[in-house]
């Protein structure tokens, strides 16, 4: 691995730790602070800021900020947020509105920098005449390696159930919004005339005028109210077999997220499949399997338990690699080469809106809405009975996974 690839390497592993501090195990933490049906609004929130800010910054890194530039940018303001949201949930009684702004303005300025990494690797590896079906999936694995780092520390450091893992995050903010400033500069379009969408850098949306993309972005958008659901409320699932006699001494019910890591661990060996895939069976077939993933990974996990079940929960976070990677990433490196390279921080930008933007907006407040009517809908629940709620919702998203695998099969066509 060469000296650029290594600087792309610590920069996806900072920014896939960033988020790997908080993501699975939050939810763990709003149910304990009395939060427990306002999870979703948590997780909808990182959707409802990425409508607009991956394509807001987008346009600014394609037409006047450097893209390495916005990204430290980003991350100084989002990292600062989020270190106030760690240390205010460590009073006493923390009030939900406080908690909550203080958490969207971080996740506001954070929710880009995901495409914004993007930009800046592609734009090296091309820069370098590199193949970025072939570079990218090896650099883009180290974002995983961070991501499981964090979530173990949170984990073994026993702050999965508290608002220090906000803490972490915040502090690994912090550190990657100064290494930012030393990667390779990206292009800026120092051409500002012509027409309104130009200047506004909105020549992205300009994809949906092409049946195929437009298809592309509507099917991105209806896999990704699949993406969070598992982020939001894994943890308190398993958590809640503590609560079962048979189950509250297991490994899973007392580490949920060192089990849920098994996910990202999945996820490390899938990316290296990518570019392999991508070639031999085309975009189509790889979201095919990516949907059906899904499918599989709701089924197993509302079959499974942390006792004599756990091998589901353990096949369910391995199929979780395909169904995140192969639609994710594969997805990204479609669009990178479907787009030309004046718009690709805005055609970036434009992924991300339709996947954790509409599509994850949506997805976790449907599954909130699903939840808290199976889980949570009485304070004085039976454990058996809020486990039963709890397998009756993943049934219904697998059920949902299974419809948009047969609609894009059939809507979907991919070019010759």
């Amino acid at each position: 691995m060469n000296k650029l690839s290594m600087r792309l390497v610590a920069m996806n592993f900072l920014e896939f730790a960033v988020w790997g501090a908080y993501l699975t195990s939050m939810g763990n933490y709003l149910a304990g602070a009395g939060f427990a049906e306002s999870i979703w609004l948590f997780y909808a929130m990182q959707g409802v800021v990425s409508i607009f800010m991956p394509a807001l910054m987008g346009m600014v890194a394609d037409r006047w900020v450097p893209a390495q530039r916005l990204l430290g940018l980003c991350h100084l303001l989002s990292g600062c947020f989020m270190l106030g949201a760690g240390l205010y949930g460590m009073g006493a009684a923390p009030e939900l509105g406080v908690l909550l702004g203080l958490y969207s303005v971080s996740v506001a300025f954070f929710m880009p920098t995901i495409a914004l990494t993007n930009s800046v690797a592609f734009n090296a590896l091309t820069r370098a005449g590199l193949d970025t079906v072939k570079a990218f999936p090896p650099i883009r694995v180290f974002g995983t390696v961070g991501f499981i780092c964090s979530m173990w520390a949170v984990d073994i450091c026993g702050m999965q159930g508290g608002s220090s893992q906000f803490v972490v995050s915040g502090a690994l903010g912090l550190s990657l919004a100064a290494y930012a400033q030393t990667l390779p500069s990206c292009p800026v379009n120092k051409d500002r005339s012509g027409a309104l969408t130009q200047a506004l850098g909105l020549d992205a949306f300009r994809l949906f005028r092409q049946r195929r993309m437009a298809v592309f972005f509507i099917f991105s958008m209806l896999l990704g109210v699949s993406l969070q659901i598992t982020n939001g409320y894994a943890n308190p699932y398993i958590t809640s077999f503590r609560e079962v006699e048979e189950y509250a001494g297991t490994f899973g019910a007392r580490h949920a997220n060192i089990l849920i890591s098994l996910s990202q661990i999945s996820e490390t060996c899938c990316i290296l499949l990518i570019p392999y895939c991508l070639k031999r069976f085309g975009i189509k077939r790889v979201m095919m399997i990516a949907m059906l993933a899904w499918m599989l990974r709701f089924g197993l996990f509302g079959a499974g338990d942390p006792g004599p079940g756990v091998w589901m929960f353990v096949l369910s976070c391995i199929v979780y690699g395909v169904a995140f990677d192969f639609f994710n990433i594969s997805g990204a490196l479609f669009v990178d080469e479907n787009t030309d390279e004046s718009i690709r921080s805005s055609a970036q930008g434009l992924f991300m809106l339709m996947t954790n933007g509409l599509g994850a907006t949506l997805g976790t407040w449907i599954a909130g809405r699903v939840i808290n009517h199976f889980v949570y809908a009485s304070a004085d629940v039976a454990p058996m009975e809020a486990l039963a709620g709890w397998r009756t919702s993943w049934y219904i998203f697998a059920a949902y996974s299974l419809v948009v695998l047969v609609l894009f099969v059939f809507l979907f066509k991919e070019k010759k």
